[in-house]
């Protein structure tokens, strides 16, 4: 999942700040539980779960990502 928000177009990524958590941390622990996911690799925007386990298409998470930042 990183590595698909680190393909997005620049422009993207210039809307977006990106954090990535290793599970293997007690922070990372904490985040996941806050986010209540139950598998990794996960995606939230603005603290929402979107994405668990399936990488989206570019598409959709440009879309996902999109969407929140015009609402």
């Amino acid at each position: 999942m990183a590595e698909a928000v680190k393909a997005l177009p620049q422009e993207i990524q210039d809307l977006i700040e990106a954090h990535i958590w290793n599970v293997k941390t007690r922070e990372g622990i904490e985040r996941k539980a806050e986010l209540k996911a139950k598998v990794i690799p996960s995606i939230a925007l603005n603290g929402e779960l979107v994405y668990e386990s399936a990488i989206p298409p570019r598409e959709d998470l440009i879309a996902a990502i999109l969407k929140r930042i015009s609402s």
